[in-house]
């Protein structure tokens, strides 16, 4: 059975999630994607296999995350490059919030090696809880609980 044909995990936007961005290399993909990479020898650089890239790339592009643009340089023949769509761009918040965890929970001996920064004014941004009136709420007192769509698990 698939995972997703689970009642728990039909209607859970986490489930759905998973299934595009939980494959090994996806998340990586799009970090370099982020960077301003675009090219299929770009994104061999992080150790992915050929064959994996290949995989990957489909998916990416399948699930709208990426868009898949011809291009060619003089003399030589036409590629593919790939290029962040607007649900791609909206995955940086999931990029951030790992980045967050892993500078904390899974620290190299170096300084951090991504950040997030203003556009505008190079200072460091963070991700944050907020509630509707736009105040930061401290991640301790946030619960997650089942939405009106959801499906319940059985005890």
């Amino acid at each position: 059975m698939k995972v997703l044909e689970l009642p728990p995990n039909r209607y859970c936007p986490i489930a759905h999630s998973l299934e595009v961005l939980g494959l090994k290399w996806n998340l990586l993909i799009l970090r370099e994607a982020s960077f301003g990479r675009t090219r299929y020898a770009e994104f061999l650089k992080i150790g992915v296999p050929t064959d994996v890239l290949i995989m990957r790339l489909a998916s990416l592009v399948e699930a709208g995350l990426l868009e898949r643009r011809p291009y060619r340089e003089p003399g030589k023949r036409t590629r593919d490059e790939y290029i962040l769509t607007d649900a791609g761009r909206d995955a940086l918040p999931i990029l951030a919030a790992f980045t967050s965890w892993g500078n904390v929970h899974a620290p190299t001996s170096r300084e951090p090696a991504v950040l997030f920064v203003d556009e505008a004014t190079g200072q460091p941004v963070t991700l944050a809880f907020t509630d509707a009136d736009g105040t930061a709420v401290n991640p301790e007192h946030v619960r997650i609980i089942y939405g009106p769509g959801a499906v319940q698990p059985e005890d």
